[in-house]
């Protein structure tokens, strides 16, 4: 992500699929973290969370600080989806305003035995940002894998040259894995991703980016997981360090 310095720095979210969002650290769909309120060929769905930092691909965008966030999803039984994500951001330390706010649409759906696809475009708002170019808009794509009660996404994100990534391009490239533990509510869940592009905070333009935790059904709609999250980066000295390793705990519910 861009900090407050026009440099080859470190969105979700995309926002924020599958196993991270709660984390708020990988690409992935809001789409697929939430149940469909209704039944027929259009389905509403919503989403909200309570964080204790937002991480987004392992860098923090909110200073440290808790951030709220929540989304709306509609659906279509085609498997065209189109949805908002939006959370608080620490302007202080971030640089471009106090509110993210993700507008996404695209298609996912089911291309072989325990097998799913999909497909979309993002774009990253930040609506009350200061002077400059900070919105941009970014390709993604993704297969998940279903065997028992283990699940593993592979994806990909790409960003093409835009003036908000100082006029060059991003790539992202992840796997996410999540395994449910017998007869209990909670899941293992592990993430690897990998930039190589304007939204690093390395001085070479790449860098790796992790989590390890555990989420778990608590009650109704809600949802509890906590996680060790980081990523590589070049940080001045006496600078914030977006991305020193830290423990995430996030409470959310899908509606």
């Amino acid at each position: 992500m861009r900090t407050s310095f026009r440099g080859p720095t470190a969105l979700f979210g995309l926002a924020s699929l599958a196993f991270a969002a709660s984390v708020a650290a990988q690409t992935v769909n809001p789409a697929d973290e939430v149940e469909a309120e209704t039944e027929g060929p259009i389905t509403f769905s919503a989403n909200v969370a309570l964080t204790s930092e937002y991480r987004f691909r392992g860098v923090d965008l909110s200073g440290g600080d808790v951030a709220v966030q929540g989304g709306l999803d509609l659906g279509h039984e085609s498997g065209f989806y189109v949805g908002t994500w939006a959370s608080t951001l620490d302007n202080d330390t971030v640089g471009f305003g106090d509110i993210e706010l993700d507008v996404y649409g695209g298609w996912s759906g089911d291309v072989g035995e325990g097998v799913a696809l999909d497909v979309g475009v993002i774009g990253y708002l930040y609506p009350d940002a200061g002077p400059g170019d900070f919105d941009y808009v970014e390709f993604y794509s993704s297969l998940g894998f279903t065997l028992g009660p283990a699940e593993t996404t592979v994806g990909v994100a790409y960003a093409p040259e835009q003036d908000s990534l100082g006029g060059t391009d991003n790539l992202y490239v992840y796997s996410d894995v999540g395994v449910g533990i017998p007869n209990t509510p909670v899941t293992l869940t592990g993430h690897l991703g990998y930039t190589d592009g304007f939204l690093t905070f390395t001085d070479d333009g790449d860098a790796f980016d992790w989590s390890i935790g555990a989420e778990a059904n608590i009650y109704g709609p809600l949802t509890l997981s906590a996680a060790y999250v980081g990523a590589e980066g070049d940080i001045a000295p006496g600078a914030y360090d977006f991305v020193d390793d830290a423990f995430v705990v996030t409470l959310s519910a899908s509606f």
